[in-house]
C-alpha cells in the first residue's frame, strides 16, 4: 500500500492544464508575431506619398494669329547708303611724269584761296639743263642773224635746213620752261583741301591725285546703290534722306553715278601710293534744297528711293500669305470660327505686306501662319 504526501505545493492533478498551457502559448507567440510585425514596418522606409496634380490646369493651344485685310498707300523702295559731299570738289594733279614732290604747303582741312600754290615737284635738274641750252640757243641766235645777212648768197635748201635746226632749238626751250612752269600746282578754286594722299619727297605719276580740294558752300547729298537696284532708279524720282542727328528730308535724283573703268587717268585711280580717293562722279546725287546748317562734308546718311507707290492697295501681312507649289492662297477665317481657303492674285511686295490684286476684299480676316 503505497501513501501520497500533500504539501503546500502539491495540487490536484488536472488533466486540462497541458491543454490550458497550450492554448496560452499560442495566444503568447501570435502577440509576438504581431509585435515583431508592427516594429519591423516601423523600420522600413516610409513611401512618398502621392503629389496631387488636381491643381495643375494643361495649356491651351495657342490660336494663329488673325489680320484684317485692309488698304494702304503700298510703297516698294530701294535703300542705299552715302554722305555729304560738295558738288564743287576737284582732284588736283601734276602733269609731269616721275618728278618727286618738293614741297607741299598745305594740309587736310586747311581753307585754300584760288590761285594759292599746293605743292612744288623737284625740277633743279630741268632748271640747270635750261639755263645750259638757254645759253646755247644765244649762240645760235646770234649765228642765225648772220645767215639771214647771207640768205641771198646761200642755197635754198641750206638755208631752209638752218632755219628748221633754229626754231627746233627755240621750241625746245619754249617746251621746257612750260614743263618746269607745270612743277607748281595750285588752287583751282577757293576751298577746303579734303584729301592728301601724297608726302613731301613722294614721286609723282602723271595725273595722280595729289589733293582733293572742295567748296564748303556748295554741298549735296551723294549716295551709292548696289547695281541691281541702281536700274530700277532714274533722274527725278522721289527720295527720302536720313541724315545722322538731323532729320528726315526729301529730295528727287538729281544725277546718277559715271560708270567707273579700270583704265581711267589717274585722278580717278587714286594717289602715287595706291590709295584711291573719293570722287563725287561715282555717287547717285539727291536735290534736298537747302541742306541745315549743322550739315557738314563728309556727314554719313542713308537714303530710300520710292521706285513704285500706289494708293488704297488692299493689302495683308506676308506672314498670313501660303504657298503649296505654284498655287497661292490664304485662310480667310468665317463669323462661324470656320476657315476656307482662297487662292489671291499677288502685286507689288514690301519687307512686310504684300498687295492682294484678286482674291480678298477689305473687312475681311485671314489667318496667319
Amino acid at each position: 500500500m503505497s501513501m501520497k504526501w500533500w504539501t503546500a505545493y502539491s495540487s490536484p492533478i488536472d488533466r486540462k492544464a497541458p491543454v490550458r498551457r497550450s492554448r496560452k502559448s499560442a495566444g503568447v507567440m501570435a502577440a509576438l508575431a504581431l509585435s515583431l510585425a508592427i516594429s519591423g514596418c516601423s523600420l522600413l522606409p516610409s513611401e512618398p506619398e502621392e503629389e496631387d496634380l488636381s491643381a495643375i490646369q494643361l495649356p491651351k493651344i495657342s490660336e494663329k494669329p488673325q489680320y484684317a485685310v485692309e488698304t494702304k498707300t503700298l510703297e516698294t523702295k530701294v535703300s542705299g547708303s552715302g554722305k555729304i559731299l560738295s558738288s564743287q570738289e576737284k582732284q588736283v594733279y601734276f602733269s609731269l611724269e616721275g618728278k618727286r614732290i618738293k614741297k607741299l604747303y598745305i594740309e587736310a582741312g586747311q581753307a585754300v584761296k584760288e590761285g594759292q600754290t599746293i605743292a612744288e615737284l623737284d625740277v633743279d635738274e630741268m632748271k640747270k639743263t635750261l639755263r645750259q641750252r638757254s645759253l646755247s640757243f644765244k649762240k645760235q641766235e646770234l649765228e642765225m642773224k648772220n645767215t639771214l645777212r647771207k640768205k641771198d648768197e646761200m642755197d635754198p635748201i641750206e638755208f631752209e635746213m638752218a632755219t628748221l635746226q633754229f626754231e627746233e632749238a627755240r621750241q625746245e626751250i619754249v617746251d621746257m620752261q612750260e614743263d618746269i612752269g607745270k612743277a607748281v600746282l595750285t588752287a583751282p578754286f577757293s576751298g577746303t583741301i579734303v584729301s592728301v594722299p601724297v608726302q613731301e619727297g613722294d614721286s609723282v605719276k602723271a595725273y595722280g591725285t595729289v589733293a582733293v580740294i572742295a567748296n564748303p558752300n556748295s554741298l549735296v547729298v551723294a549716295a551709292e546703290l548696289s547695281k541691281d537696284d541702281l536700274n530700277k532708279v532714274a533722274v527725278g524720282m522721289e527720295v527720302r534722306v536720313d541724315i545722322n542727328q538731323v532729320g528726315q528730308l526729301k529730295g528727287k535724283i538729281k544725277q546718277m553715278p559715271i560708270p567707273s573703268t579700270d583704265n581711267q587717268n589717274g585722278g580717278n585711280n587714286g594717289g602715287n601710293n595706291g590709295e584711291k580717293t573719293d570722287s563725287i562722279s561715282k555717287y547717285l546725287l539727291v536735290d534736298v534744297g537747302k541742306l541745315p546748317k549743322e550739315v557738314t562734308r563728309g556727314t554719313p546718311l542713308s537714303i530710300s528711293v520710292v521706285i513704285n507707290r500706289k494708293e488704297n492697295a488692299v493689302v495683308i501681312p506676308l506672314s498670313a500669305l501660303r504657298t503649296i507649289g505654284a498655287r497661292t492662297y490664304v485662310q480667310v477665317a468665317e463669323a462661324d470660327g470656320s476657315k476656307r481657303e482662297v487662292d489671291v492674285e499677288l502685286g507689288q511686295q514690301t519687307s512686310t505686306d504684300v498687295e492682294i490684286l484678286n482674291g480678298l476684299t477689305p473687312g475681311q480676316k485671314v489667318v496667319g501662319r
